[in-house]
């Protein structure tokens, strides 16, 4: 049994560093801590390094003294764990600390991950690596405090969009009512994560709204965000989470896309369907992943050239 490999990697491990995938959302960070926290009650010494600062809405998770941002001076791990990460490209810069470790574990769900560590859990099965990372927590004979449940139900209800998504589960639910047992403040976590907005991503919506585009008959929604328009309301780079869905939810539409374009003509892609496309499908031909109904890549090519080739890919699978 795979997860009984990684335990046994753990306890003859002293330093472990545990890398969630860059930009990381409410899975990979809320896995990554509730992770190291368990990982400390063992007397082990963990370090989760981050590509970017922590989005402002989830500074009330606990654990944030054992992040670190990383600034490209590697140290040496004897154990390194990938969480939540489909490919060595979502590791960034930290893909040197990846490489130098001694053994790697890769712990994933998306069915698109590469199995590039050493060690590979992969279960697709899986609403969340919060789901993944509770077990293994267990399997331990670890305690699970209101501190990890806290991190861990974050991680499970960002995944599935508050348990709306197809990807909720019994076994989801199961989980997360333990979790709330353990001490979990639903309504606190609920708001912060769900319901508070600032106003810089208020406006960011309204111009996100403006130049929304709909092809195919309605079924296709596509929204373009420059530098230039998140300057101009204010709003940061984490304010960009969730765009997407404003043209998912519009009712006739199959398939939302938000492309995000970036200094240096990169361009950041986030893809979700409603019903029955696997957009997974569609980010992987540009090197990306993620599930069938949420996925993402990075192009480098014009806004406008890459508008109009997705349009045509999704077009075919519309």
């Amino acid at each position: 049994m795979i997860e009984n490999e990684i335990i046994s990697l753990i306890k003859n491990a002293d330093r472990i560093a545990i890398l969630p995938h860059v930009s990381a959302d409410g899975d990979a960070m809320g896995s990554s801590l509730a992770l190291a926290l368990a990982l400390k009650k063992l007397n082990k010494k963990p370090m989760i390094y981050f590509e970017e600062e922590m989005p402002s809405i989830y500074g009330f998770l606990p654990g944030r003294e054992l992040v670190r941002i990383y600034d490209e001076k590697p140290d040496k791990y004897g154990l390194v764990i990938a969480l939540d990460t489909g490919d060595m490209e979502r590791l960034g810069k930290r893909a040197a600390i990846f490489n130098d470790a001694g053994i790697t574990v890769n712990i994933d769900h998306h069915p698109t991950n590469t199995q590039f560590g050493q060690v590979n859990l992969v279960n697709t099965d899986s609403a969340a690596v919060g789901e993944m990372i509770y077990r293994l927590i267990e399997m331990m004979g670890i305690n699970i405090d209101k501190d990890m449940a806290t991190c861990l139900y974050v991680a499970i209800a960002t995944d599935t969009g508050g348990f709306r998504y197809s990807n909720t589960t019994p076994v989801t639910h199961r989980i997360t009512a333990d979790l709330i047992n353990n001490g979990v403040d639903v309504s606190y976590i609920s708001q912060t994560v769900f319901e508070t907005v600032s106003l810089p991503k208020v406006k960011l919506m309204g111009k996100a709204i403006e130049n929304l585009e709909l092809f195919e008959n309605g079924k296709l929604a596509i929204i373009k965000i420059t530098d230039d328009l998140l300057k101009s309301v204010g709003a940061k780079e984490e304010d960009c989470d969730g765009i997407v869905n404003i043209g998912r939810n519009i009712e006739g539409v199959e398939v939302a896309v938000v492309i995000r374009q970036r200094a240096g003509g990169e361009l950041k892609i986030n893809f979700r369907s409603k019903n029955y496309v696997d957009v997974s499908v569609i980010a992987n031909r540009h090197s990306g992943g993620g599930h069938k109904r949420a996925a993402g890549c990075t192009i480098k090519c014009g806004i406008n050239e890459a508008k109009e080739m997705l349009i045509k890919e999704i077009r075919e699978v519309l």
